[in-house]
């Protein structure tokens, strides 16, 4: 009986394991050569534009409008959303619901970014005409230098040609692919150009992942009497008193000035455990020049410091002083780790 999929056949003596990951090789491969010739592109003939598409964007009063249509619309939503994110006022029209009322939408402060592998959509047509009659300038992102959207474009980025990943070449992959990227570099480009930083950053992304590790120490310490310090020469029975009450399984060790010098950790007892514990000083017992965090440190930062000196607590100080204390845990429950 004759198999009614035929693109379904495969042969008997192949592992379909090993043919979907050399699969996903060529297609990695594919979509890496669109990559490495867009890098080419940007060292000769493509730099020019590039410097002049993203100096459009930087002098723009009103904001940047991406646009196209099917595998480019997708991709030009998140490119929209990339240019937001990082500093640049961007969202999506989609071409054929502008001629539908959403030309509205543009203003003659803005300036267009028109995605289109082929140039040659007939729906991107009346934006590119409403575009020339109030005189907002356009960006083409193609691979056809000689196609109706290049040659109507103020500033055409043009696409090296790539094979697509498709066996058939034929799906939009290492297009769509090389499109993202080429969005991505003008948006961090202008991202570095504008001085953008990680604290604009957080102002951007309250929420979620990103949101809490943008939140700074000084949102996660605690303070107060909730800080665990004693003084030198404090005996190790009551700074063990002092640990125990305070929950965080240490303790700071403050010289007559209030500056931090030493901390007596969990490891620390261990270390010096023996019939003599009690009796000795902290001075005996800590770890001198303990790590300690600024207050506006940000909260991914100060994980990283965390794990990459495998340790659970942070002293949070200000001119040596110390002002709070942060635990690993602190970081779990704002949702930073």
């Amino acid at each position: 009986m004759a198999n009614p999929n035929p693109l379904m056949v495969q042969s008997s003596g192949s592992d379909p394991a090993d043919s979907a990951v050399q699969s996903a090789l060529r297609t990695l491969d594919a979509e890496g050569s669109g990559i490495a010739a867009i890098t080419a592109a940007l060292q000769s003939d493509l730099r020019p534009p590039f410097v002049a598409a993203a100096d459009l964007i930087r002098n723009a009063k009103g904001r940047l409008i991406v646009t196209g249509l099917g595998k480019s619309g997708h991709i030009g939503r998140k490119i929209a959303a990339t240019f937001a994110s990082t500093g640049t006022p961007a969202f999506f029209v989609h071409a054929a619901e502008a001629s539908h009322g959403d030309l509205g939408m543009i203003t003659a402060d803005d300036v267009i970014l028109a995605l289109s592998w082929s140039g040659e959509q007939p729906e991107m047509k009346n934006l590119i005409s409403y575009a020339a009659r109030f005189r907002i300038p356009v960006i083409a992102m193609t691979a056809e230098r000689e196609s109706s959207l290049a040659k109507a474009a103020d500033v055409a980025l043009t696409l090296p040609k790539a094979r697509e990943a498709c066996p058939h070449n034929l799906a939009p992959t290492t297009s769509s692919l090389m499109m993202l990227a080429l969005g991505d570099a003008l948006a961090i480009a202008l991202l570095e150009g504008r001085g953008f930083t990680s604290v604009d950053f957080s102002v951007l992304h309250p929420g979620g992942k990103l949101g809490a590790l943008l939140k700074y120490t000084r949102d996660l310490m605690h303070t107060g009497d909730a800080v665990p310090l004693k003084p030198l020469g404090t005996s190790m029975s009551e700074a063990l008193v002092e640990m125990t009450s305070k929950g965080f399984g240490c303790v700071g060790i403050v010289d007559a000035r209030g500056h931090i010098v030493g901390i007596v950790t969990d490891g620390d007892l261990r270390r010096h455990m023996g019939p003599g514990l009690m009796t000795a000083s902290v001075d005996e017992v800590m770890t001198r020049n303990p790590k300690t965090i600024d207050r506006d440190v940000l909260a991914g930062e100060a994980l990283e410091i965390l794990n990459s000196s495998k340790i659970t607590t942070l002293i949070v100080t200000d001119a040596h002083k110390p002002i709070g204390i942060v635990h690993l845990h602190d970081f779990l429950r704002a949702g930073v780790a």
